[in-house]
């Protein structure tokens, strides 16, 4: 089977409640430092009061963009944990997102990069009627 190479790209930025809320957002470029202080903003405008995240060691968690974002006043309603070295199965989000391929988007076979996007966002509303199913890889973890 032969396939065009494109420089076209398609990233994911995804949050997770306990209560089963699920936030995504796609992005047509790599998820980078800056991406991710715009998606903590994001996230301060879409859900109240103080934010746990929990999320991995990835460089762009650590970044100087990120602490200095923090500092500059983010950091009072954003607490940060970070998942010890490689622990995907610590992550609630991770069971969501092998959901949301394994399941949602099974033998989905895309002939370009507007009908995969088209496909994800109908896959990621599919599991947002369904909060029980992020709920499920909360308690998958352990964390209820």
């Amino acid at each position: 089977m032969r396939a065009p190479l494109t420089r076209e790209h398609l990233s994911l930025v995804g949050a997770v409640t306990p209560d089963g809320t699920l936030i995504v957002q796609q992005l047509t470029q790599p998820v980078d430092s800056e991406t991710i202080t715009v998606w903590l903003s994001l996230l301060q405008e879409v859900l109240p009061g103080k934010l746990w995240i929990l999320w991995d060691g990835a460089p762009i968690h650590r970044s100087k963009l990120l602490k200095t974002y923090l500092a500059e006043g983010a950091g009072k309603r954003i607490h940060l944990e970070r998942f010890p070295g490689y622990a995907p199965e610590m992550n609630p989000a991770e069971g969501v997102w092998q959901y949301l391929k394994h399941v949602e988007l099974r033998n989905c076979c895309c002939a370009d990069m507007p009908t995969l996007r088209k496909e994800i966002t109908a896959a990621v509303r599919r599991i947002q009627e369904k909060p029980e199913i992020v709920k499920a890889c909360f308690r998958q973890v352990g964390y209820y």
